[in-house]
């Protein structure tokens, strides 16, 4: 079986070298990368199944590079930077990434991010076309958990692996309000500590892909002061 790879962009080569022995240790293929033009050449270059990317590098930095992968592809992304203020956070999660961890990193947490993205990018990488079980859906909102997609009046919709792991528990739970909390909990399966905006950023992507005007969701209701939940 063809070992899982990883791209590590950054253009601290120390910490690039860090991150590959640790994940390599693991049993990881490691591909490098120093800024942002050679992260795209490695990409387009070889199949990757995950990307940690620095958000600070020259020639071109993480999140333009972040914008440009997410043009094409929905792989796993952990956005990786100095910078701790909850707005380079929203602004990292907003343009595509799926995780966000600042420096110093802990390398036990970085690992068990990057093992529980590619278990749900995994699991939705699944499918079974012949298969018409565990369908659900709700008006015109269409989710195969088996095919592992997502449709709206039919048309097919692009999620990351993130965004459907939320949209499939909301889905499954019709009607039932989610705290941002339990979400982070149950998705990201481990403790949720002020992650308000992580779980909003998600939100706001999936509305803007499964509503025709995502200021008046007809199916992703916000309750205020609560949670959000899915609704006919």
């Amino acid at each position: 079986m063809e070992a899982t790879r990883i791209l590590v962009a950054d253009d601290d080569r120390e910490i690039v070298y860090a991150i590959a022995k640790l994940l390599e240790n693991e049993g990881f293929t490691v591909l490098k990368a120093y800024d942002g033009m050679e992260a795209l050449g490695a990409m387009t270059a070889n199949k990757v199944d995950l990307l940690i990317i620095d958000i600070m590098m020259p020639k071109l930095d993480g999140f333009s590079a972040i914008v440009k992968i997410r043009e094409s592809q929905t792989i796993p992304i952990i956005a990786l930077s100095a910078k701790s203020e909850d707005s380079d956070k929203i602004l990292g999660l907003g343009i595509g990434a799926d995780d966000y961890v600042t420096k110093p990193y802990n390398p036990l947490e970085l690992l068990a991010r990057v093992k529980s993205l590619l278990r749900r990018s995994l699991v939705l990488g699944k499918s079974d076309s012949q298969s018409t079980d565990d369908v659900i859906i709700i008006g015109g909102l269409k989710l195969d958990k088996m095919a592992k997609n997502v449709s709206v009046d039919g048309k097919g919709v692009k999620l990351t692996a993130t965004e459907y792991s939320i949209l499939e528990l909301l889905m499954e739970n019709k009607g039932r309000v989610f705290s941002a909390e339990t979400i982070y909990n149950r998705v990201w399966n481990e403790d949720a500590y002020n992650i308000e905006n992580t779980v909003m950023v998600h939100i706001r992507h999936i509305r803007e892909k499964i509503e025709i005007n995502p200021r008046e969701p007809e199916y992703l209701k916000v309750v205020w002061g609560i949670g959000y939940k899915i609704e006919a």
